[in-house]
């Protein structure tokens, strides 16, 4: 609760300072974007960023008043199907609309391939990680077009935003502690998370734990040489990815029910993984490729060594994949 009312209140007093505060904001965009043109940059990127800050913040207030709404219209949440599935219907809205912000303001084109092969459920979604962007892609192309209400594993840090926070608390979902000791303890909660999935339901990890750098790449390299030298020497042809971790991918592979395996893959997004990185104005105007193959449950191998090995081929076909876009 402390932690909500801590992080609700930052953002509140964030969004109305930056609404009071808007033509000055957007008069110093404005001037950064002249002193970046003088040096050849021309995409104008701190007035986009400006305007995506303050409309991503007024997403956040519209996001927790609706979801007061709703736990106060289900009578705070014993009515269950309304509290659900009202939570679901904001966690779609808030999503779109923040995409399509970014989307607009970066003049983004999405070419999607293999829609077809989300549906029917359950299944279960492994999805490479790369920017601050891709967090929204289920949300966009999964849940809203398909209607697979996602269960998400997410990275603890993630609970500081307030509306995500609220909402994914209510859900079925998990916050990986990446600091916890505990890590068999971490890998049975997402076992935990997996099972039970329904006909329209689906569950989603980042096997990569993180989003890809070069740096976060060399360092998990480091560490897998250690700890597994033969797929050490497979993740280290890969160019464009991080060598997935096993634990949680792995587990959600033993739940019942058996779920087919979606493997999310996109290209358009490297080199965005803050916002550093978008500043130099790249993608704007670029387009994000997005390819989702599925691979029915019966064909991935029973062993442990085995499943590692499906899972190191398929991170081989995203890499290639990726290297080609």
């Amino acid at each position: 609760m402390l932690r909500r009312l801590r992080s609700i209140s930052i953002v509140g007093a964030t969004f109305v300072g930056a609404t009071a505060a808007l033509p000055l904001l957007l008069l110093a965009a404005a001037l950064y974007d002249l002193a970046a043109l003088a040096r050849g940059r021309r995409h104008f990127m701190g007035v986009r960023l400006t305007l995506i800050g303050w409309v991503y913040l007024g997403t956040e207030i519209l996001g927790v008043t609706a979801l007061g709404a709703v736990w106060l219209a289900s009578a705070g949440g014993r009515l269950r199907s309304l509290f659900i599935g009202g939570t679901y219907a904001i966690q779609r809205w808030w999503a779109g609309a923040v995409f399509k912000t970014v989307r607009t303001m970066f003049d983004l084109h999405i070419d999607v391939e293999g829609a077809e092969e989300l549906t029917p459920g359950p299944i279960m979604v492994f999805m490479r990680h790369a920017s601050i962007v891709d967090n929204l892609l289920p949300n966009v192309l999964i849940t809203a077009p398909h209607g697979i209400n996602l269960r998400y594993v997410l990275k603890r840090e993630l609970l500081s935003d307030p509306a995500l926070d609220i909402a994914g608390s209510r859900l079925p979902n998990y916050f990986v502690d990446r600091r916890s000791t505990d890590s068999e303890g971490e890998v049975s909660a997402i076992r935990r998370l997996g099972s039970g999935l329904g006909s329209a339901e689906g569950i989603l990890i980042y096997p990569e734990g993180t989003r890809s750098t070069p740096e976060r790449r060399a360092r998990a390299l480091d560490r897998l040489r250690v700890s597994n030298p033969t797929l050490h020497a497979r993740a280290a042809t890969m160019r464009a990815v991080m060598p997935p971790r096993l634990g949680g991918p792995l587990a959600l592979l033993d739940v019942e029910p058996a779920a087919d395996v979606v493997i999310a893959a996109h290209a358009g997004l490297d080199g965005f993984s803050h916002i550093r990185d978008i500043l130099s104005g790249g993608l704007v105007g670029s387009t994000i490729r997005v390819r989702f193959r599925r691979f029915a449950h019966s064909d991935i191998p029973a062993e442990p060594a085995g499943r590692a090995e499906w899972l190191y081929d398929r991170w081989a076909e995203v890499d290639e994949w990726i290297t080609r876009s």
